[in-house]
């Protein structure tokens, strides 16, 4: 027996659902400048209520994203403050692992 509309849930339940990417990775974009912009969209994770559908009937997602954002200059160099490489430490280390 199925909850009503007018029975709301003081919890709503989620089942996680697996997914996997149709389309490529990146869409990309090329500004005037010839600087190249990628932008890649990732599911972190996917539940479709179990105890809950939308007021129109239609069943009720939640979906966490990640936005990763790339942007390539036309000469495709940059720098980094010498500071923030790590590895820059004068002195050897305790233990190495290979």
């Amino acid at each position: 027996m199925g909850i009503t509309m007018s029975e709301k849930p003081n919890k709503i339940e989620f089942k996680i659902l697996d997914y996997k990417r149709l389309e490529n990775d990146f869409v990309s974009f090329e500004l005037e400048d010839g600087t190249v912009v990628k932008v890649k969209v990732d599911l972190d994770r996917v539940g479709k209520a179990a105890n809950y559908k939308n007021p129109d009937g239609t069943p009720h997602y939640a979906i966490s994203t990640a936005v990763k954002i790339s942007i390539i200059p036309p000469d495709k160099k940059f720098s980094v403050e010498r500071k923030s490489v790590k590895g820059t430490n004068t002195h050897p280390p305790g233990q190495m692992f290979s």
